[in-house]
């Protein structure tokens, strides 16, 4: 019987054949400890590559209906295997394996979940560690673009609010005891309102400035307004559960 991976890692992709082949290249080309690839199609779609092509296992769902982005990584993580869970979005490229020293990051029973530096196709941080937001910090970010960076880059380890789900490594025991991703979130702010939970519990959230991969995402297609009722309405759904909270601590 073979042995069970150190990471399990989730992508979903909706369509995305054509980024998930590369990515699974750069996985296979990092050449990471041993791991599993855990592909769910959100979408119905032709791939052009085999799950065989790799040294790794590749272990595809196919959804019969399109699920959130919690929801989809959470069904991943009940076919996990690994003492690490991954949630990967496929359009990350590595051009490093990242992976040893998130792991040596977590190395503490406090640690909940660790990110490496994310950054955009010019090479730049693409900010994926931020502060919580409030209304007046959107507000603001929507009148005035992207705001500044929240945090500096000088430091080796940095404890941010929370980090962005395009890549994040838990470890297994400390995602399934949060309960994973809030599925009544179909799309944005899974990721703040997880790592808002961790802290919460007592575990830390951890950013790596010096560890980094390439997020080659594309946003035009998040200023239809489908996503940005999506992005209302779970920011909407994250400041009123953050409320709720303080008034039952008091």
């Amino acid at each position: 019987m073979d042995s069970d991976p150190v990471i399990s890692i989730s992508i979903v992709s909706h369509g995305h054949g054509v980024m998930v082949a590369a990515l699974l290249g750069d996985l296979e080309a990092c050449a990471p400890p041993s791991i599993e690839v855990i592909l769910t199609l959100n979408v119905q779609e032709t791939l052009s590559f085999s799950p065989k092509d790799f040294s790794f296992p590749v272990t595809l769902i196919a959804n019969e209906r399109p699920k959130g982005f919690g929801a989809n990584h959470n069904q991943a993580f009940c076919h996990a295997r690994g003492f690490f869970f991954c949630a990967l979005n496929p359009d990350i490229r590595l051009d490093q394996n990242p992976f040893p020293d998130l792991m040596d990051a977590l190395n503490d029973p406090g640690d909940g979940v660790a990110a490496p530096l994310l950054k955009n196709r010019k090479g730049e941080w693409d900010q994926n560690a931020r502060k919580f937001p409030t209304p007046w910090t959107l507000l603001k970010k929507m009148m005035a673009g992207d705001p500044k960076a929240d945090y500096s880059l000088r430091s080796k380890t940095i404890r941010p609010d929370w980090v962005s789900g395009a890549f994040m490594l838990f470890p297994r025991s400390v995602y399934r005891r949060a309960g994973g991703f809030d599925e009544r979130y179909f799309l944005y702010y899974e990721d703040v309102d997880l790592c808002r939970r961790l802290w919460r519990m007592g575990f830390r959230v951890l950013f790596l400035p010096q560890v980094s991969a390439v997020h080659d995402a594309r946003y035009d297609s998040h200023r239809h307004p489908r996503f940005l009722k999506w992005h209302t309405s779970s920011a909407c759904r994250f400041f009123m559960s953050n409320l709720l909270d303080e008034r039952e601590k008091r």
